[in-house]
């Protein structure tokens, strides 16, 4: 049995992440400061179900302030890998807080990375974005792409992230993953991303706003293919930038008919000016995860789609009256 520490433990990839490991009979440690960033029942809903489960250990915390180096948790547990998936996301929100996603995601990776460290130079796993590769990229896009162009703050502080690790793997030896996740969806989603607000919109009859004129496109990633390769990358590799993503890009248009396929109800789609923060596309290559963790996703777009729609619905006492900006 290993012992992980888990960041965002009541957090969408934090979260599944945790449940998997457990399930594989492994330890967790879980922290999570259980911000506002979005409706606040996602995160209770999630962390009501990792509370019921053996071998779990909740503290809620913050990971940007340097105290929780001293918490009596840390400092008496050795730990076989930190799993850093805690971090301020949301390219939109970015422009108008950076100081929070600074403090979060580079801050916060800062002290993750002494955790690492004292527990041995333990394995490190760092969630970073596909939104670090800018405007224009090569698709699909290599991890050898050029990440020094950012269009946000969110994205710039997963670059400053990524270094910082890389340092600690020169410095101390700590084995480093970075994994650079493409728009990850499915039950329980983030609220204020697209796939969750959509099924919600179209399922309650409410507008479906789009910026722009839904032509852009994102190569979504279902849960548990992203969680999967969580865990393949838990093996020794040195230092290694991976990117995790799905293998299908589908325009917002596109996705919008999907999901009146799939719900049998008709969108109202309202179209609003294009958001400058936001990429036209993403699309992953992802033959490093295949040589490198022996990963491939195995979900495409309509089954990982009927999985959110058939959750939705069974939650939807609740759910439709969570916020969606």
């Amino acid at each position: 049995m290993s012992h992980y520490l888990v960041t965002g433990a009541a957090g969408f990839i934090g979260a599944r992440t945790s449940e998997l490991l457990l399930a594989q009979g492994d330890a967790v440690t879980g922290i999570d400061n259980l911000n506002d960033a979005y409706d606040p029942r996602m995160k209770e809903y999630r962390l009501r179900k990792l509370e019921q489960l053996r071998g779990f250990t909740f503290l809620k915390a913050d990971i940007a302030e340097k105290s929780i180096l001293e918490h009596s948790h840390i400092r008496n547990s050795k730990f076989d890998g930190v799993i850093n998936l805690a971090a301020r996301a949301g390219v939109r929100y970015s422009v108008e807080n950076p100081w929070v996603f600074v403090e979060s995601n580079v801050l916060g990776t800062l002290n993750m990375l002494e955790i690492a460290r004292q527990s041995g130079s333990c394995k490190f796993i760092l969630a970073s974005t596909s939104s670090i590769y800018g405007a224009n990229p090569p698709y699909p896009t290599p991890e050898s792409a050029s990440s020094s162009e950012p269009l946000q703050p969110y994205a710039a502080s997963k670059k400053g992230a990524e270094v910082l690790a890389y340092s600690y793997h020169h410095l101390y030896g700590i084995d480093s993953t970075i994994l650079r996740f493409f728009t990850v969806y499915g039950p329980a989603g983030r609220p204020d991303l697209a796939l969750f607000r959509f099924v919600q919109w179209v399922v309650e009859g409410r507008p479906v706003r789009i910026n722009g004129d839904g032509t852009q496109s994102r190569g979504f990633t279902y849960i548990d293919d992203i969680v999967r390769g969580i865990l393949a990358a838990l093996k020794p590799l040195g230092y290694e930038i991976i990117n995790l993503g799905g293998h299908e890009v589908i325009t917002i248009n596109d996705l919008v008919t999907l999901i009146e396929d799939i719900t049998g109800k008709k969108a109202v789609v309202q179209y609003g000016p294009p958001n400058p923060a936001d990429m036209f596309t993403n699309w992953a290559d992802v033959s490093k995860a295949r040589d490198l963790l022996g990963w491939a996703p195995e979900y495409d777009m309509r089954r990982g789609t009927e999985k959110l729609v058939e959750w939705y619905m069974r939650e939807r006492a609740w759910a439709k009256d969570v916020l969606t900006p």
